[in-house]
């Protein structure tokens, strides 16, 4: 594991941040449209289906994914089952702005689980950077001003994010270890092995929902389009991008790139709402950018 910042990591561990922005942002759109479990379901439904054809093999006899089916339970428990069904849930009954400042708590759950599980130090570089790339965080969700950051009061829906947050970055920790041998160097047989298991996991979660509940499915075009784009983009892509910028890099390290999330989720909500990006928008930028870089110094 290589912790220096290239500028092919540094594109990955961007590009899946802005993928996660939209995923809220089309979260928030539909969430009256269908159950949050169960669009769960249905975009991984939808990535198992289409990595389905490229990485089939991994299901054969003697594949290192039936002698190692444990590990891919449980990073598809992690990180397919639960993360994205609790984010959808908070976003039922928080804003978005609660559930991306919760979020915005990443970096500093991936240090303590790191130290407390897999024994990693903990530098004063990546306190200083915490510091630094929640204050850009903080500053983008305030809109420059401290009135509104006060104004913020916690809901149940935060609660769900803060267990989001924690179980992405066990699953963020836990791609660093384990020898997946030949599937960590196909990255679609590596996925598929955790979407496998994962949709699993989402299946059960989605009849439960619909046990405990009655809940009702408004189909549309528009809802189509979504579940297509949180499937492909948010989902297979962005899972890529961010595996292999935790592989270079570190948890720790890639940790920071997540807080661009927010502040991509404020841009794209200002290009819907027709309204200009903010002064404080370029600061909080520099902010989240000097936390990355404070982080990985050595």
């Amino acid at each position: 594991m290589n912790h220096q910042l290239t500028p092919g990591t540094i594109f990955l561990l961007v590009f899946a941040p802005l993928l996660w922005a939209g995923n809220a942002v089309v979260g928030r759109m539909i969430h009256t449209m269908v159950p949050p479990v169960s669009l769960n379901f249905f975009r991984w439904a939808i990535a198992f289906l289409i990595l389905l054809p490229m990485a089939a093999g991994i299901f054969k006899r003697g594949s290192i994914f039936w002698f190692r089916w444990y590990r891919y339970a449980i990073l598809g428990l992690l990180g397919v089952g639960m993360y994205n069904a609790l984010q959808y849930l908070a976003l039922q009954s928080s804003t978005p702005i609660n559930v991306t400042l919760v979020a915005a708590s990443m970096p500093v759950w991936m240090l303590l689980i790191g130290r407390l599980f897999f024994q990693a130090p903990i530098s004063r570089s990546a306190v200083a950077g915490v510091v630094v790339s929640i204050a850009g965080v903080l500053l983008v969700l305030s809109r420059g001003e401290l009135q509104h950051l006060m104004a913020l009061r916690l809901v149940p829906g935060d609660i769900l994010m803060l267990l989001a947050a924690i179980c992405w970055s066990l699953y963020s920790w836990l791609l660093t270890r384990g020898g997946d041998g030949e599937l960590r160097d196909h990255w679609s047989h590596f996925l598929l092995a955790q979407v496998s298991f994962g949709l699993v996991w989402s299946g059960l979660f989605a009849a439960g929902e619909w046990m405990l509940a009655a809940p009702v499915i408004h189909w549309s075009g528009t809802l189509i389009a979504a579940i297509m784009f949180v499937a492909i983009g948010p989902a297979l892509i962005a899972f890529r991008c961010w595996g292999m910028g935790v592989q270079r890099v570190g948890p720790s390290i890639a940790a920071f790139f997540s807080n661009l999330t927010p502040l991509f989720a404020a841009l794209l909500s200002s290009l819907f709402l027709g309204e200009t990006p903010q002064l404080f928008h370029a600061v909080a930028f520099l902010l989240i950018v000097a936390g990355i870089v404070l982080s990985s110094r050595r």
